[in-house]
């Protein structure tokens, strides 16, 4: 067992602000990466050419997070989802998504004090992630609570459709996308029916902010785009022709993505949802699977 002592954690955590608002700064003065040419050459997925996509297999290791499942599905981190470093995830989430090295080296480094390891020296499986009120939560917007599903490495299609289907926004060819409101909206009517129906429901706010961070990646690096948002969330898989809609040079500094984060979060209101009915049927309360994803795709 590995533990971070709180002042190293303090102290780690001013350094990388200070270093994040560095890269923040020179974002603004440098010029963007050319379209076409976010994903760094040597990495897999420049131009759009994503390594081939294998389902996960019997005993392979998932987890609560279909970014991370997907770069597993690819081959970008191992397949088996198993034994992964810290540093091998700091290193490819950065060209995998172009955040930038801030927010690259603080979440490992999050997730190994959780898991009490060391992120220079351990390993750990996806499935580790799951750790019930560590970085997974209740109130996802892809997966049903714990009490309903304890493999978390599995996605809820309902969920999953419901969140495509309150897209309000268009883009200039008049694509649907995602809002902030949008996003808002859908997280306070998953607050109150988990809370309505889950009776071992928690949600702390420090776990609220962690369901604001990870939808408000759907807005930053998917851009919203119901179409990516699809394939990523469904199938767990990168679309052809995809790269990251973050162009910064620096990647995606941790004060650009929390102005994302802190609108998301702030403008859920919990007051204007009422919980909605619950759904016994015996499709609507099955688990679902990759399979499901696949074939829903498909229609």
């Amino acid at each position: 067992m590995f533990l971070v002592t709180p002042v190293k954690k303090a102290t780690r955590l001013i350094g990388v602000l200070v270093w994040d608002i560095s890269l923040t700064f020179i974002n603004l003065v440098t010029p963007n990466r050319k379209e076409g040419h976010v994903t760094p050459e040597g990495h897999p997925g420049v131009g759009g050419v994503w390594p081939e996509f294998v389902a996960p297999r019997d005993g392979d290791s998932r987890c609560c997070c279909p970014a991370l499942n997907a770069m597993a599905n690819h081959g970008i981190l191992p397949h088996d989802g198993r034994n992964i470093s810290f540093k091998e995830l700091n290193r490819t989430i950065r060209a995998t998504f172009n955040f930038a090295p801030t927010f690259c080296f603080l979440v490992p480094n999050v997730a190994a004090d959780m898991l009490k390891k060391s992120y220079s020296k351990d390993t750990f499986d996806l499935e580790e992630l799951n750790l019930h009120n560590g970085i997974e939560h209740d109130a996802s917007l892809t997966r049903e609570d714990v009490h309903f599903q304890a493999d978390q490495g599995v996605p809820h299609l309902p969920f999953i459709k419901e969140l495509l289907a309150s897209a309000t926004g268009k883009d200039k060819d008049g694509n649907p996308l995602l809002t902030p409101t949008d996003l808002s909206r859908i997280s306070a009517q998953r607050r109150v029916d988990a809370r309505a129906t889950n009776p071992e429901f928690s949600l702390s706010f420090s776990h609220k902010m962690f369901g604001s961070s990870n939808s408000s990646t759907m807005l930053t690096i998917f851009g919203g785009r119901i179409r990516d948002l699809e394939t990523i969330l469904i199938e767990e898989r990168l679309p052809e022709g995809w790269e990251s809609r973050i162009r910064e040079r620096q990647g995606l500094t941790l004060v650009t993505f929390n102005r994302t984060v802190l609108g998301v979060e702030f403008g859920i209101n919990e007051k204007k949802v009422v919980p909605t009915p619950a759904a016994h049927s015996d499709d609507a309360a099955r688990p679902s699977t990759q399979k499901d994803g696949a074939d829903a795709a498909q229609l």
